[in-house]
């Protein structure tokens, strides 16, 4: 399939506000680039049709990344400023798919002296064969600012209508393989919808291939997390004033401030993955160590890992960031000398396999009763409880202690893997947002030098993003010095006083309410917004919504 077919159906999602019209216009290109593929009987390892023609089933699946506004290769090593100067654009279409993807998987393969400049040459090449509409989407691709409103749920569902097997059937195919598009491609190349949806029951868990982690819905205490999950006070007969009882017991667990982790055992073998399914397992091997000596020869644990001081108060994520960031230029003395240094703890609040055991679709009780059984040691403190007071006093006693919350769980819920299931509510004592910093000031006075005030941006769900005030409040002189740093690698304009950066830094930042805006296009404003840390582990397409900081404001 040619790329500008993939550009045309781009233009016509961004040009829809339309969920369902979305939708649409991407089933429609993935029949056709379905249409062109092998059938499903080819061999995996059967060599894609990179010839030009079109073929390969590869190109379902290379389709579907660009489409949802990725690349199929995590890093590429081309910069925004790589893309100011783009050759002279093709007269006619002629790149395919598969020649685009493999050009970019050269330019990923690269390292060493002479890099850049091949790296440089390779894009130029790529670019001066592309129509001007089609270095647009390029361009778009490699700065991750496809800004066409349609993200990896719409193409999820894209597939299911594409397929004509039901939409469930793919987001669970989805979070089981960690990716949409070998799902795409089984479900989409099957011939039929009926040998579609049997290709998709092939996809299970699988111990060493990390799945998409279940995340928290969000409530602004523990009362209004027990309503959410229906548990809130009931009226039976034995409860009074003193001792309200929800007729729901529910499990309460402590929020801690680290990194979220999914380990994987079989054996000896030990896999670690973040949260956004990085594997990190070489620069943790105190957590290798720790689930080696389980008692299960077959795990898949969820949890969190975190640095905690001799008093059992978790370190500042700063430090926990720094052992699961990538390795860079240190040497392995000096990542050897980290984790001596600052040891991480892995804590689990839940189990998704044990022993040939799948969990996924156990209730969370049954769940945690296995959790016990094998990772007591390691396991997240928790209450299990019908006690609205009990419940707020376990989280009071939480931030008192330094932690970061609590989430109350249901535990009637099976493991919702790869989205905000109903079954989890995370509380929090202030009122947080994750948004992505827009633009950064010059700093005058004492932080003349550095880059201080940031522009904060909620996520568009229809793309872009929406601004939502400013702030310089809580940095401290080293962060200020790292953000200066950062976003001189983000900047995309200086006029000299405003630095405009790439949208791809998320900051955590706390605030002590919303009020009505004409200043900002979304008409609200944050009152008394703080920085709190920048989250290395998001990325801007996990951001908050407007939608969300909407229904906080109401």
């Amino acid at each position: 399939m040619l790329l500008a077919e993939v550009a045309a159906t781009s233009d016509a999602v961004a040009a829809t506000r339309s969920r369902l019209a979305k939708r649409a216009a991407i089933a429609d290109l993935l029949r056709r680039v379905a249409d062109d593929a092998a059938p499903a009987g080819t061999p995996d390892d059967a060599p894609d049709d990179a010839s030009g023609d079109g073929g390969g089933r590869d190109e379902v699946e290379i389709a579907v990344a660009y489409l949802a506004g990725e690349l199929r290769q995590r890093r590429t090593g081309l910069g925004w400023r790589s893309l100011r100067d783009l050759p002279t654009p093709a007269e006619e279409p002629g790149l395919t798919l598969t020649a685009v993807d493999a050009a970019f998987a050269r330019m990923a393969d690269l390292s060493g002296p002479g890099s850049a400049t091949a790296r440089q040459a390779e894009a130029a090449a790529l670019f001066g064969a592309a129509t001007v509409r089609e270095q647009s989407l390029l361009a778009g691709l490699v700065s991750g600012e496809l800004r066409q409103g349609a993200l990896d749920s719409v193409v999820v569902d894209a597939v299911a209508e594409a397929a004509g097997v039901p939409a469930d059937a793919v987001r669970r195919a989805v979070m089981l393989a960690g990716a949409t598009g070998p799902v795409a491609r089984a479900a989409l190349t099957a011939g039929s919808p009926e040998a579609a949806a049997e290709a998709l029951t092939a996809f299970r868990l699988t111990v060493g291939r990390p799945v998409r982690p279940m995340l928290a819905q969000s409530a602004p205490d523990v009362g209004a997390a027990l309503e959410k999950l229906g548990a809130g006070p009931g009226t039976d007969d034995d409860a009074d004033d003193d001792h309200p009882s929800s007729g729901t017991a529910v499990a309460v667990d402590v929020k801690l401030d680290g990194i979220r982790i999914q380990v994987h055992r079989d054996g000896d073998d030990v896999r670690v993955f973040t949260r956004s399914l990085d594997d990190i397992t070489e620069r943790v091997p105190e957590i290798v160590a720790a689930v080696r000596t389980l008692a299960a020869r077959t795990l898949v644990l969820d949890g969190e890992a975190l640095v905690v001081g001799p008093d059992g108060v978790p370190r500042p994520f700063q430090e926990t960031a720094a052992r699961s960031a990538t390795q860079g230029e240190r040497s392995a003395a000096e990542e050897a000398e980290l984790a001596a240094s600052l040891e991480l703890s892995p804590f689990f609040f839940d189990v998704l396999h044990v022993d040939g055991r799948d969990l996924l679709d156990e209730p969370l009780r049954d769940r945690l009763a296995v959790l016990d059984d094998v990772a007591r040691s390691h396991a997240v403190r928790r209450l299990v409880t019908d006690d609205p007071d009990a419940a707020a006093a376990f989280f009071q006693g939480a931030v008192a202690e330094g932690q970061e919350g609590v989430v109350v769980k249901s535990l009637d819920a099976p493991y919702a893997a790869g989205r905000r299931g109903a079954g989890w509510v995370k509380v929090k004592p202030r009122h947080t947002l994750d948004l992505v910093v827009l633009a950064v000031e010059q700093g005058s006075g004492r932080r003349r030098g550095w880059l201080s005030n940031i522009w904060l941006g909620a996520r568009d769900p229809d793309g872009g993003f929406v601004m939502l005030g400013k702030t310089f409040k809580g940095m401290t002189d080293e962060m200020l010095e790292w953000q200066t740093r950062r976003f001189r690698e983000l900047e995309t304009s200086d006029d000299g006083y405003v630095v405009h950066v790439r949208p791809e830094q998320v900051v955590e930042i706390a605030f002590d309410g919303l009020q009505r805006s004409t200043r900002y296009p979304g008409g609200l404003a944050l009152r008394f917004a703080r920085v709190l840390r920048y989250r290395d582990d998001k990325t801007a397409a996990e951001a908050d919504t407007i939608d969300a900081v909407r229904a906080l404001a109401r």
